[in-house]
């Protein structure tokens, strides 16, 4: 059986992390700046670890 290939738009949007997670970043954060808060605007910067429901899906994909 042949090897099976990456999804390419996954593997540019999900890191693996050193202890085997993946690593993902925030959504909304494109555009329409101007009606977001502060605070919102400051923790969409900081990346997040994908749920434990995606996780098995997104490890077969990369």
């Amino acid at each position: 059986m042949p090897k099976m290939k990456t999804h390419r738009g996954s593997a540019k949007r999900f890191k693996k992390t050193g202890t085997g997670k993946f690593k993902r970043s925030h959504a909304y954060t494109s555009h329409l700046f101007a009606n977001k808060s502060q605070k919102q605007k400051r923790k969409l910067r900081k990346g997040a670890v994908v749920s434990t429901g995606d996780f098995k899906r997104i490890r077969h994909m990369i």
